[in-house]
């Protein structure tokens, strides 16, 4: 279930553009909860198959473990210079852990799509590359606000 965005209704994006937006942006900011409670944000490239955020991390990172330990998650893709373009959008909700970790290309149909994207997209390749030092992260948001601010020269 997906919370509705009750701020800034007028400049939030609609799903279409949404789904653009995330189809065409390369890095999130993905923050994690360490284990005494500080936040800790780190950048990441990822991809969007229109419900899921599909998160391919190092799994000997910082992230990895605190998400290990505590799933909760948010993640902030943005994009713009000057006030009038900026636009952006903020998933929430908890990752999923997906496939063998650290994933060598072992046959898991439910990476298919998302490692299809993620090569496109990423590397310009239609297969996904594997190092064996990374794994996937799913997060099906339970929370998104978007929005984008060149809506405001409209209202």
């Amino acid at each position: 279930m997906t919370v509705a965005q009750r701020r800034g209704r007028r400049i939030m994006m609609t799903p279409a553009e949404l789904d653009s937006f995330l189809a065409e942006q390369r890095t999130c900011r993905v923050a994690t909860v360490s284990a005494d409670g500080r936040p800790h944000v780190s950048a990441l490239w990822f991809a969007w198959d229109g419900s899921s955020l599909w998160l391919y991390s190092l799994t000997r990172s910082r992230r990895w473990a605190e998400l290990r330990a505590d799933p909760r998650i948010a993640v902030v893709v943005d994009d713009g210079e000057d006030y009038g373009e900026l636009r952006g959008v903020e998933l929430s909700g908890t990752v999923t852990f997906i496939g063998e970790a650290p994933r060598t290309g072992e046959p898991c149909p439910e990476l298919d799509v998302p490692e299809q994207l993620f090569a496109a997209k990423n590397f310009g390749l239609d297969a996904m590359p594997h190092d064996g030092r990374h794994a996937w992260m799913r997060l099906t948001p339970d929370a998104i606000a978007s929005w984008d601010f060149r809506k405001l020269a409209g209202l």
